[in-house]
């Protein structure tokens, strides 16, 4: 019952990065062929420099997906944190995607609607991607299940967290 989801400049990220690094390092090592500056730590220095770049940019998506997914947690009007009262089940893979349960309980006396920011991450913590769901009209005091559904291929071995929920 997933509502919506972020998508944009996070989504084909991790490949971009993955390509930019090989082609700067591959480029690198091509222009030191064709040049009189053959010495090792120059070339060496050219190729971090391409991968630094392409390792900001990396940056700078995480950055643009966890800051659209904020905004629009924030522009939920009579919305309460809900954190603890959201859980994960472990990721799977799902054909080209993968997906996770998101439990939300609901602790209010009314039935409620979570929106739930999940993030992927790989198991050394590099981000991978960002989405939101919706877990609607959970009753009072009672739970209710969505999936949430990455927004491209991950790695195999990822985890999911929860940075952000809110019950509104």
């Amino acid at each position: 019952m997933a509502a919506h989801r972020t998508r944009g400049a996070g989504a084909a990220a991790p490949t971009a990065v993955a390509v930019a690094v090989t082609c700067a390092v591959l480029l690198s090592a091509a222009l030191s062929g064709c040049t009189d500056d053959t010495n090792p730590s120059s070339v060496t220095s050219r190729a971090a420099s391409a991968a630094q770049s392409v390792g900001s940019q990396a940056a700078s998506a995480f950055a643009s997906a966890t800051a659209e997914a904020g905004r629009k947690l924030d522009s939920i009007k009579g919305g309460v944190e809900a954190k603890d009262d959201v859980k994960l089940g472990a990721p799977t893979a799902a054909g080209d995607r993968t997906t996770v349960q998101v439990t939300a309980t609901n602790t209010a006396d009314s039935a409620k609607s979570f929106s739930v920011q999940v993030d992927f991450k790989d198991p050394d913590g590099t981000w991978r991607d960002t989405v939101l769901v919706t877990v609607a009209d959970v009753p009072a005091g009672g739970k209710k299940t969505a999936t949430a559904r990455s927004t491209h291929q991950l790695p195999g071995n990822v985890r999911a967290e929860v940075p952000r929920a809110v019950r509104y």
